[in-house]
Formats: structure tokens, sequence, C-alpha cells
């Protein structure tokens, strides 16, 4: 496996590979990596030639307030863990590689797509995310990337981006991978005490009621549902950022359940902002999908 730094580099190895009719996958992340991320790459590794993982803490998609400093880097444990998967190439490049002196461009997502869920509570993050998502996309020239159902909305612009923009990218969205007790795999899980994470199970725990009622009780009155989820967190101790109910394409909030639906939820526990989702439809329950 090698470890790329330079863009130049990067993209001399693509082509390389582009002469030899390599089918190339990729999965960018932010490192602090776990099993979650290690599905995606062994995922690319199955269905790809070639598989290249990017790491880098993208500063664009932070705001003023939020974990940039604090956010964990290991780079030395994350390669070895793309190692094993199978990856060909690690590309971790410098924010000074990425954003040189003098870079401005920024990439804005799709208004509709961001007017509620994490776009309305963090403004400016999507527009962090598609930046360095298409100057990733433009450097690694990939025919497949990856990425987990967990930050749904993040598919949902990041698919709009490809379409809007024409990127040559095949979309593969993976569902959420979790702990034994529900938890949605995530690397701001390791900001969490003891106590805390026993706390985090909340936000699975409100989903799964969620379900319940929308398949077994057959409700339909979406602030009933929420009510309940709130319900859940609250004597949990979590403080709650947002819980919406959306439709899966448009992220329009729905106001009574008639077809499939993403329940969103956003949950601070201590100080530290755990998100997670699940898609239900009213006849089968929580599903999944490759594609949105």
């Amino acid at each position: 496996m090698q470890i790329i730094r330079k863009k130049s580099e990067m993209k001399d190895l693509r082509g390389i590979w582009a002469r030899e009719g390599r089918v190339v996958g990729f999965v960018p992340t932010m490192g602090a990596l776990h099993k979650g991320h290690i599905t995606l790459v062994e995922r690319s590794v199955a269905e790809c030639d070639r598989t290249v993982v990017s790491i880098f803490v993208n500063p664009l998609q932070f705001g003023p307030k939020e974990d940039f400093g604090k956010y964990p880097r290991r780079e030395k444990a994350d390669c070895e863990m793309c190692e094993k998967a199978g990856a060909d190439v690690v590309f971790i490049p410098t924010v000074e590689e990425m954003y040189p002196r003098g870079s401005g461009t920024v990439v804005e997502p799709h208004p509709a797509l961001v007017s509620g869920m994490c776009g309305a509570k963090r403004p400016g993050h999507f527009r962090g995310v598609l930046t360095v998502v298409a100057k990733l996309f433009n450097i690694v020239q990939p025919n497949v990337a990856y990425f987990g159902q967990k930050d749904y909305q993040q598919c949902c612009v990041i698919e709009q981006m490809v379409l809007d923009l024409d990127f040559p990218v095949k979309l593969v969205f993976v569902p959420t991978v979790r702990e034994p007790d529900g938890l949605a795999m995530s690397s701001r899980n390791e900001y969490l005490s003891k106590e805390e994470r026993k706390k985090s199970v909340c936000l699975y725990k409100a989903l799964k009621e969620a379900e319940r009622m929308i398949v077994n009780e057959k409700e339909k009155e979406v602030s009933k549902i929420v009510e309940r989820m709130k319900e859940i967190v609250q004597e949990a101790g979590g403080r709650i950022d947002y819980i919406e109910i959306v439709e899966p394409k448009s992220l329009r909030k729905v106001e009574s359940i008639e077809e499939s639906v993403v329940i969103g939820i956003a949950v601070f526990i201590g100080s530290t902002r755990l998100i997670d989702n699940i898609i239900v439809c009213p006849n089968r329950g929580e599903i999944f999908c490759d594609a949105l």
C-alpha cells in the first residue's frame, strides 16, 4: 500500500491506472477510522480494481466554535487499518496542499437540500463538504465513490452535486454500521465518557420507537412521533438539536406519513453532538439502499 501526500503524485498514479483500464474506488474520510469506514473500504476493494482512501480533516466544514482543533487524528493506526482492509493508496494531503494560498472558490449545495436538519443547524457545513469532495473527485478521479448512510443529508447533497456538475462517478451508499447496542459508529464517539456512552444509545432507541409507531401502530401524525422521540432522548439526559421526518429525495418535511420517510436526529450528549437516521417504510419497517 502506498501513502501519497501530493496532489500531483496522486494524479500521476491515477493516470497510470487509467491507461491500464483499472476501475478505481474511492473512500473519502477525515481519519479516526472505525469499522464503519472499513466497511466502505472493503466494499470498494471487493468491487473495484484499485481502492484509494483519503484522510483529510477538512477545515472548511467546521464552524468557528466546532471541534476542528480536537478532532481525533491518528495517521499510523488509520493507515494500518486501510492496509489490512486491502486499500491500494491512502491519500493524506495537508491543508496547504488542498487549499493553496489564494484559493477561494467553493461549491454551494442545492439550497432546498440544506434548509433543514444539519444544513440548518450548521450553516456553511455542506459548502465545505462539497468543496473538498469536488476537489478530491478531481484529484483521484474515481469511477466509484463510497459513503455511509449515517450522513444521509451529506449523501443527498453530494448526489445532487454529482448530477448538477456532471461528475463521471458512480455513488454507492452503504448502510450505517452500528455497535451491538445500536449506537451508530462515529469518530466523535471517542469524545464520550463512560456515562455519556451509556446515554448515547437514546438516539437509536428513539429512532426504533418511531419505526415501531409507524409500522406497528400505523401512526401517521409526525408531531406525535416526534414528541415520543423527544421524551426518550430527554429521559436519557440528551439535549436535542433536531428531530425531523423528511421525504427521502427532496428532504422536505412531512406532516403525515404515507410513504417511506427518513427520520433524522441530532443530539448533544454532554458536549458531543451525535447524529443518526433510519429510513422507514410504513409497510416494511427500516429499509436500506445503495443509491438514493
